[in-house]
Parts: C-alpha cells; sequence; structure tokens
C-alpha cells in the first residue's frame, strides 16, 4: 500500500502564480497542469492542480495542490492502490475540474463528488480557461453551468440571483 502525500501551496507560497482581486466568486475551478502556466495534464497522473475562484470580473488563485503518488495512465488500478481518491478528497469544495484527460471510472468518481469534470482537445494556457469561465458566467451560460451552480430558468434571472 503506497502512502499518499498532499502539499498545499498558497498564492504567497508561489510566485508564478499572479493573483487578482475578487469580490465576485461564485465558482471554485481546478486546472491540472505540469508546468503551472498550461491546462496540460490527465488528472490521474497530475503532480499538480491549481484552485481558482472565478466570478465574472475578477479571478483570485487560491492554492497549488500538488501530489507525490499518481497512475500512470496505463489503467487497470486496483482500489488498494487507490491515488484518484486523495485527488478528488483534496478537491472539496472545487465546482469544475479542467483537465487534458480523465479515464471513465475517474470522471464517475470526480463526478459522484459534486465535481464537473471538463476535458479540452489541445493544452491550454490557463489565464485562457480562467477568460472562458468568465465569459460563460457573464453571458448565457450554457446548461451544464446552469446545473453546477444550481440555478435553472432564464439566463438573466440566473446571473441576477446571489450565490449561495
Amino acid at each position: 500500500m503506497s502512502v499518499h502525500r498532499l502539499r498545499r501551496l498558497h498564492d504567497e507560497d508561489d510566485p508564478t502564480m499572479t493573483t487578482a482581486p475578487t469580490a465576485d466568486a461564485p465558482l471554485r475551478i481546478a486546472i491540472a497542469t505540469s508546468d503551472r502556466r498550461y491546462l496540460d495534464a490527465h488528472f490521474g497522473s497530475a503532480h499538480t492542480i491549481a484552485v481558482f475562484d472565478v466570478g465574472p470580473e475578477s479571478w483570485r488563485f487560491v492554492e497549488l495542490l500538488r501530489f507525490d503518488d499518481v497512475t500512470s495512465e496505463v489503467g487497470g488500478h486496483s482500489d488498494a492502490d487507490d491515488r484518484i481518491g486523495p485527488k478528488i478528497a483534496a478537491l472539496e469544495g472545487v465546482a469544475i475540474l479542467f483537465v487534458l484527460a480523465i479515464g471513465g471510472p475517474s470522471a464517475a468518481r470526480v463526478v459522484k463528488a459534486g465535481i464537473h469534470p471538463v476535458k479540452v482537445k489541445e493544452p491550454e494556457a490557463i489565464p485562457s480557461v480562467i477568460l472562458r469561465v468568465q465569459q460563460m458566467l457573464k453571458g448565457n451560460p450554457p446548461p451544464w453551468l446552469r446545473k453546477v451552480l444550481g440555478r435553472t430558468g432564464d439566463p438573466a434571472v440566473f446571473m441576477a440571483e446571489p450565490v449561495a
């Protein structure tokens, strides 16, 4: 049985992560990254996941999650060697998880934990991901995002409703 270690780094611990002030951050997102610049990692093998609070007008870096024990992306992992469970537990409070790839069983576990996984086809700069989320929050959010935020109905009413 392997030992799972998680290190949480906050913005003052990592000068490469810029922070913008936010007063309107209704959505916590996580981004799987290998270099802290791009969304470019597979969920299971990601050593690093960056967490942000994102609102329509601003965003804030929350923390960088570092995992010492990750999967090898070859599938066939046993329950005795669960490396996904600690990652999912560390993502408590996250609404959306952006990844380059995620296996079916891992995606099911992420969804069961109340997190919406979003796969991208190509690596993408983290600021671009944040901007895309902000644009969705400002405009007519897609149905999956309204569901993530627990909102339904008219998008204008949706954006006017206070976030719980």
